[in-house]
């Protein structure tokens, strides 16, 4: 049988003896700390000698950080599978992605019948064992959004919801020695766990041939499926038999099980901490060595094949063979497809997500994207309210994993950012310092989106908009070429990707100049906003008279039935005096009665930690639409007002822009709408209803902000640019990206 080329690793086999609990967890550390890849241990539920395998795992899996761990093999029969998938996705998360999962279809019938299984025959454990598996990985498929259903001989499930997702591919390893099991093997396992001990000469190269058949009637490359074996032996000075001898007999003797057999894991069976150190020096990188240098002279394919069930989900116009060697890439079916799929808001389904850590990888990337004739997105942190950082059926470039925050010159405040770190991780890191840089008002979003698009955060009045604070950036440009934008650099670039980004190029660093901010007042109120006209109009007013330090957000919702309206209102003041935040608020806190105050003096990291970890999990389309307003006129407050009496928009936001951001030449930058006082953004749930009621407030507003609207018609783009601003970003997109290779976006063509 010839070689299926997949990496060679080395594990141990541990006996989980109670005697001394320590004693198989300093075994695993050992095995770690000697550089084997993997530990394993046995499993058999019903034997008082022997702790609890899940649990010993999950224990060795605290106490180390490298080694993979897995049971050598699971007794499923005891073990409910969905429940099985639970722990070992936890575990394989709670680890880091260093859980693989053996299993067995049972054995001591008395003994698991004594512990409350069944006692199946030898044909029902293995259709057990089968069910079993396809539970597993129906918990495991947590982007399927419906309930799990099995209606199984063995196993039924009924509306089982799915998840978590494993952190890495787990892959279930088959322990089989009969045909049936082998067949099953083929058909779903990833891996083939026998002992060698069991088997009779050249049964391995029988059951590979099984294995192999088994899996091309399925559909599936066998080299889908590694080869492991369960080896033991005794380390002697002279050969005494098969593993009984020198450690140059032990390579001698599994060369070919490697060679001609195709396995990639041998496993070392027993407590020896001696043969154990013996196995991992001597043995393990001598028959690497061995095994490469015969794999090199044979020329052997030694790329790690997808699963036929992936394969199956790629979708057409993307040529997956050709993506760059070493990029990480993404696809439907991959473990980590759900949670890169999707934005805050929008449900996606792309074709191929790139996940590069580097500009060079950037680079590569987008030479690979460009030559697919399929849709391109990049994305920065996903939180993306306007949906076009993913895409159905195309590619997505995601630079979640290019998230340096450095801080480059004390003197100056000058700091670089990579596109993927996300706000709330900036405000931590500038925080020790006494710096901020104002940044939206959600510290989940990414730095590259915010900061080439505008920027509107809490401290806006007072320091102005994100983009003010850029000073260079470095750009990959459509062609290939990584150019430096800044005053002096690429100027007009510079000018553009300050409000259009998106429409250039793509960011994969920034400079910044922060400010010298320190703990700041922050306040969250609610107001009975019954005269929703009024209060607005209020609010507004309010503002714009109010000193600079202050920038105040509001949020409205639809009316509630025999419930009042109710108006929340989040507010920074950029000052640590008490008696000066309470100044500052007292004119808002005057506007109506208040329904729930909290102010306090908070430093601004601990504001804008207000975002999980979790993965975007966006669903269906956002509806979102968007326009700046220089004042709040008793007109535009009724209209709004009417808007929201109306009940089908969600949610409705003000945030007062003005102050600072107005100092700005509008020419200076693509942002170009500095005189505006208020950006106004509006979210429903029917485009065409959406669409109507925002035309009521349509004649208030002169822009829009690109990051808060959803809506593709051809004429936004001339609301979101004026006449000049649009004409000179089209002039240089001619220029720069002439063939539009980023127009997911608004496209200034």
């Amino acid at each position: 049988m010839p070689d299926y080329g997949l990496p060679l690793r080395f594990g141990t086999f541990i006996t989980p003896s109670n005697r001394r609990p320590d004693a198989p967890v300093a075994l695993a550390k050992l095995s770690e700390e000697l550089g084997f890849d993997l530990v394993t241990f046995q499993d058999h539920p019903y034997q008082p000698s022997f702790l609890d395998t899940w649990t010993l795992m999950s224990w060795v899996a605290a106490q180390t950080s490298r080694i993979h761990i897995a049971p050598n093999v699971l007794n499923v029969p005891l073990r409910p599978p969905a429940v099985t998938a639970r722990a070992a996705a936890s575990l394989d998360l709670l680890s880091g992605g260093r859980f693989d999962l053996g299993l067995g279809a049972g054995g001591f019938w008395d003994a698991i019948e004594a512990m409350g299984g069944r006692h199946l025959t030898p044909g029902q454990a293995v259709d057990a064992l089968s069910e079993a598996i396809d539970v597993i990985r129906g918990i495991w498929a947590a982007g399927d959004r419906a309930p799990l259903r099995l209606d199984g001989e063995h196993y039924r499930l009924d509306g089982a919801k799915r998840g978590p997702a494993p952190a890495h591919e787990i892959p279930l390893w088959i322990g089989a020695l009969k045909p049936r099991m082998l067949r099953l093997t083929g058909r779903k396992g990833d891996g083939w766990l026998p002992s060698l001990a069991y088997l009779e000469p050249g049964g391995y190269a029988r059951g590979n041939a099984v294995i192999d058949d088994a899996a091309l009637a399925a559909g599936r490359d066998p080299r889908e499926i590694r080869r492991l074996a369960n080896v033991g032996g005794r380390f002697a000075a002279t050969d005494g038999g098969f593993l009984v001898g020198p450690a140059a007999q032990w390579v001698d003797e599994l060369l070919p099980y490697a060679l001609d057999d195709g396995v990639a894991t041998f496993i070392l069976a027993g407590d020896d901490p001696a043969a154990m150190q013996r196995f991992a020096e001597e043995v393990a990188p001598a028959l690497r060595e061995a095994v490469a240098r015969e794999r090199s002279a044979a020329g052997t394919d030694s790329s790690v094949p997808k699963r036929a069930s992936v394969v199956a989900l790629r979708r057409d116009g993307i040529d997956y063979a050709s993506v760059p060697p070493g990029l990480v890439a993404i696809e439907p079916g991959d473990p980590g497809y759900a949670g890169v799929r999707s934005t805050y808001m929008r449900g996606g389904a792309p074709g191929l997500v790139l996940r590069p850590r580097s500009t060079a990888e950037v680079v590569e990337a987008l030479a690979f994207a460009r030559r697919q004739p399929v849709a391109l997105a990049v994305r920065s942190g996903g939180h993306g309210i306007s949906g076009r950082s993913t895409n159905d059926g195309g590619i997505v470039i995601d630079l979640g994993q290019m998230n340096a925050i450095e801080v480059l010159d004390e003197s100056t405040r000058r700091v670089r950012l990579e596109p993927g770190a996300r706000w709330m991780d900036v405000a931590a890191a500038l925080q020790p310092h006494g710096w901020a840089i104002t940044s939206g008002d959600y510290g989940g979003v990414g730095v590259g989106g915010l900061a080439t698009a505008g920027g509107i955060g809490f401290l806006a009045r007072e320091h102005g908009l994100t983009i003010d604070h850029m000073r260079s950036a470095e750009v990959v440009l459509a062609d290939g070429r990584v150019v430096t934008a800044s005053a002096d650099e690429n100027a007009d670039l510079f000018w553009a990707v300050r409000g259009a980004g998106a429409n250039f190029g793509i960011v994969t660093s920034f400079e910044f100049e922060a400010d010298e901010v320190g703990s700041v007042g922050w306040a969250q109120l609610a107001f009975d906003a019954t005269d929703t006209a009024g209060f607005l109009e209020g609010w507004g007013s309010a503002v714009e008279a109010a000193p600079r330090d202050l920038t105040s957000f509001l949020i409205m919702g639809a009316p509630r039935s025999g419930q009042p309206s109710v108006a929340q209102l989040m507010t920074m003041v950029d000052s640590d005096d008490p008696d000066t935040v309470l100044d500052r608020l007292q004119p808002l806190a005057e506007l109506a009665p208040l329904l729930q105050q909290s102010v306090q003096i908070a430093p601004y990291a601990a504001v804008m930690a207000n975002a999980s970890d979790a993965p975007h999990d966006g669903r269906g389309e956002p509806l979102m639409r968007s326009g700046l307003v220089e004042h709040i006129t008793p007109e535009f407050a009724r209209a709004a007002e009417a808007l929201l009496a109306s009940g089908d928009v969600h949610f409705f936001q003000i945030r007062s822009v003005g102050g600072a951001v107005s100092d700005v030449d509008p020419d200076a930058t693509a942002y170009a709408h500095r005189s505006a006082n208020f950006a106004v953004a509006a979210v429903g749930s029917s485009a065409e209803t959406l669409d109507r009621l925002w035309q009521g407030l349509y004649g208030h507003f002169a822009g829009l902000y690109l990051s808060f609207d959803t809506d593709q018609r051809a004429e936004r783009l001339t609301d979101a640019f004026p006449a000049a601003t649009l004409a000179r970003l089209r002039e240089l997109k001619t220029r720069i990206d002439p063939d539009n290779t980023f127009r997911d976006n608004f496209n200034a063509v």
